[in-house]
């Protein structure tokens, strides 16, 4: 059941599937025999083409021609297609009314002739007459060698239009599945790539790999240094900053951060070097002593109703294991009683909102914290009726005194059996305030678990003409990076933000 392919309004059947009497009948596209030999296969295959050339349809390709798509009987001479090996025939392709003049009408002419040798043969003897036929058939015989050549030629060419039609299709089809395949393994990459992309829209990864709040702060801090750091040709600017912050953040062994980023160990620790340089430099701002005023237009309620609007800092120290020195003086000055190694001491300062606001330089294990207070630069920094609360270990109050502040810390029994009434409400009022820089101290470690690591003795070296050491540096980073986040003291609803 089917239609004309060239177009003719005639079907073989109607609807319902019953074969019409119009007289017509229709053919399939011939088949290639590739099996009946070269000769049989070459034939068919051109009889195949020829077909194909005069049907002229784009939608009929050499390789899948449906059985559906018939030529009826309109198309040939004799009603219905030539044998297939008889190429001199007419009606070996569809020649008539295909709605174009270009097939060749000598075909039928020259079987024509043909036919008229073979009667003569038959009908007629002698010489002469077999002379002239003889010449004839010569004279035919260049023609017809000469138009079947052409023929040929035209076959040909049709084949190799198709075939490149098909190469040509083929290239396309393979060229369109390279383009996505590229597509989805560059998006593959870009997930597991550390970079930009990968964190943006992902509040999770942030705090996991940087312990900052979300990737605006995080951009916000790359933009703030980006101009400040070092080019390098395996690692992007992002990137330099992102291996700091997550060996800060996770205390990644350097072997493994060098994998991550398919960098060598020494070109990821002199990265790591020169970031933290370049952070220590350009965020120090972040880091500050905050203005009387502001203090005490954004004191909690808790520290209004113990001190009123006097308390300045609370103050305490925390220590960094680190390797002991070879220089026995060294040593000894690093070692810590209390924690039974050795260590670098760090006098902390936090405001009564919780934002650190002074950090020292590392001092040895086995100095005491009225030691370090007294010569840290803390004092310096007080103003006239200031209240620094601190531990029992900050015995003070003659050098609070000498810059007209106090300090206020928990009572002492001094071998007494119990404390007074008034100390007792006293130390209860510290207490609670006082403990608020543990819990910040605790932030920090949390935050940046590089410092819970016993530290080598190469960050304990002076930087080149500075008087700070590299773990200087890291932990004032550190401290940084905690003030970039909420603070864990007050939420930001229980006050309002410092209008200065």
């Amino acid at each position: 059941m089917g239609s004309c392919v060239v177009g003719c309004k005639v079907r073989s059947h109607n609807r319902r599937g019953k074969k019409l009497d119009n007289g017509l009948s229709f053919y399939c596209f011939p088949a290639w025999k590739q099996n009946e030999g070269s000769r049989v296969s070459n034939v068919t295959k051109r009889r195949r083409m020829a077909w194909i050339s005069a049907i002229r349809s784009t939608d009929i390709h050499f390789a899948d021609i449906p059985r559906s798509l018939k030529v009826c009987s309109r198309h040939f001479h004799s009603g219905k297609p030539a044998y297939e090996m008889d190429e001199s025939h007419p009606d070996w392709a569809p020649a008539l009314h295909l709605g174009h003049s270009e097939v060749t009408a000598t075909v039928s002419d020259r079987h024509a002739r043909r036919q008229h040798r073979h009667h003569l043969r038959e009908s007629e003897g002698g010489g002469h007459n077999d002379q002239n036929i003889m010449n004839e058939d010569e004279r035919d015989g260049v023609q017809e060698d000469a138009e079947e050549e052409g023929y040929r030629d035209q076959a040909e060419a049709a084949v190799e239009e198709e075939e490149y039609r098909e190469t040509t299709e083929t290239d396309q089809l393979a060229a369109e599945r390279l383009r996505i395949e590229c597509q989805e393994l560059r998006s593959e990459l870009n997930k597991l790539k550390m970079d930009e992309e990968f964190f943006k829209d992902n509040t999770e990864k942030v705090q996991y790999y940087t312990g900052l709040p979300c990737f605006a702060i995080l951009f916000s801090m790359f933009t703030t240094v980006k101009p400040f750091l070092p080019v390098a040709k395996k690692l992007s600017q992002f990137q330099m900053v992102l291996l700091t912050l997550i060996r800060l953040r996770l205390d990644l062994p350097i072997q493994h951060l060098s994998h991550i980023f398919n960098v060598s160990r020494s070109t990821l620790s002199a990265t790591f070097a020169d970031t933290i340089d370049v952070l220590y430099a350009r965020l120090a701002p972040l880091l500050y002593w905050p203005e009387r005023h502001c203090l005490q237009a954004t004191m909690p309620p808790q520290v209004l109703q113990a001190f009123g609007k006097r308390v300045a800092i609370i103050v305490d120290c925390f220590e960094i294991r680190t390797e002991g020195p070879s220089n026995l003086m060294a040593h000894a000055q690093s070692f810590s009683h209390y924690k039974g190694t050795q260590t670098m001491k760090y006098l902390i300062g936090i405001t009564p909102q919780g934002l650190i606001s002074f950090i020292s330089k590392g001092w040895g294990g086995r100095a005491s914290d009225m030691h370090i207070t007294e010569n840290c630069g803390l004092l310096n920094k007080l103003l006239r009726g200031d209240v620094v609360l601190a531990d029992r270990g900050f015995n003070i109050k003659d050098s609070m005194g000498m810059m007209c502040a106090e300090v206020k810390i928990p009572a002492f029994t001094k071998r007494r059996c119990q404390l007074d009434v008034k100390d007792v409400e006293d130390t209860r009022a510290i207490a609670p305030l006082r403990i608020h820089v543990e819990r910040v101290i605790g932030s920090l470690r949390n935050k940046c678990t590089l410092l819970h690591n016993t530290m080598p003795i190469s960050l304990l070296l002076p930087c080149k003409d500075e008087e700070c050491t590299l773990l200087d540096k890291i932990v004032n980073v550190c401290c940084i990076l905690v003030n970039m986040c909420p603070s864990v003291v007050v939420r930001p609803d229980e006050t309002e933000k410092c209008a200065c």
